[in-house]
């Protein structure tokens, strides 16, 4: 079996080739794939060095599962031609509300995989995969009727570029020079900004809608979920502030076992100064870690948590590889 990882020099694409290694996936031969800009560029992996292939001209029949990890309109031009022939997971939100498409998040929807139609198994959005890894096993014992959640997403989440420009503009803004943004709607450096991808005409933007739409999808179609996304001024990991309402009652030591004995799950949660999560402390790790649970009072079978997670891994790198492991562990992509 060969492997394929279409945009290999990207955040996402070098995450993805961390995780193949740390996870020890057998294969014979690994293609790594981006544009003519990059093509010619060395990447090592378990101590061998790999050549970058030009995209436009590789023939997907050489690879039997292909990652996608660069953007939409990538994903748009080039998934129809390598689900031809080879297994595709995509990154991108292009394919992920197609309903002949599953949106997978293995340890949440595996089961999904046994209706693949195109070829295709889509990745869902970095905060949705934290969102209802935490989700799952709670919804299982007391069925989650609504949700509401506010994000507050790092600046990796739109790519390399606006990972640069915070460095930059932190340094300028220390040096007191003017700054002049250019992957974000206003300064990002010591600010944080209420918007992520584009106004729709109710006020919400897509990535809010995304949320929404994805959790229905993967979890459960009559789950309520409104969001507000926030991008934040740091690095890596995504975090987020979430509000559920249930249909049964639940105690919180119900609560905290569930997630503690759920797969990818880990929860800390001390109610002491410094007892809880944050970005730097999940930066690097596979788990989604779960902080600051309480009833919340206010409502009738109301929990508030605090979620963070890297959204590097669990919101792409990881999820992904995860998939491409169900699909050998099961020999869905030998059918």
């Amino acid at each position: 079996m060969n492997i394929a990882i279409v945009g290999a020099t990207g955040n996402v694409g070098r995450k993805t080739l961390e995780v193949l290694e740390k996870k020890n996936i057998s294969f014979n031969n690994l293609f790594l794939l981006a544009s003519s800009k990059s093509a010619g560029t060395k990447l090592n992996f378990k101590d061998k060095e790999y050549q970058v292939h030009d995209l436009e001209t590789f023939d997907f029949t050489r690879a039997k599962i292909i990652f996608f990890a660069a953007g939409k309109k990538i994903s748009e031009k080039f998934v129809p031609m390598a689900s031809k022939s080879s297994f595709v997971i995509d990154n991108s939100s292009f394919y992920r509300m197609d309903p002949d498409v599953p949106l997978v998040v293995p340890q949440v929807n595996s089961y999904d995989l046994q209706r693949i139609n195109k070829n295709i198994i889509a990745n869902p959005n970095c905060s949705t995969a934290q969102l209802v890894i935490a989700l799952k096993p709670l919804h299982d014992l007391f069925k989650v009727k609504r949700i509401v959640v506010s994000t507050y997403q790092s600046v990796s989440g739109g790519g390399k570029a606006p990972m640069d420009e915070l460095v930059e503009q932190t340094k300028m803004f220390l040096d007191n020079k003017k700054i002049n943004s250019k992957n974000f709607t206003k300064q990002i450096a010591f600010n944080i900004i209420p918007h992520i991808d584009v106004f729709s005409d109710d006020g919400y933007t897509k990535e809010e809608i995304k949320m929404a739409k994805e959790t229905r999808k993967i979890l459960d179609e009559k789950i309520d979920l409104t969001a507000t996304c926030v991008r934040i001024p740091v690095s890596v990991s995504h975090s987020e502030s979430v509000n559920i309402q249930f249909e049964k009652p639940f105690t919180l030591k119900q609560v905290r076992d569930a997630l503690n004995n759920f797969d990818g799950c880990k929860v800390i949660d001390e109610r002491t100064d410094g007892g809880y999560s944050t970005p730097i402390d999940a930066e690097g790790k596979d788990d989604t870690f779960i902080s600051r649970i309480r009833e919340d009072k206010t409502i009738k079978n109301g929990l508030n948590l605090w979620i963070v997670s890297d959204n590097l891994l669990r919101g792409a790198a990881l999820n992904s590889v995860e998939i491409a492991e169900a699909l050998i562990k099961n020999n869905f992509y030998g059918k």
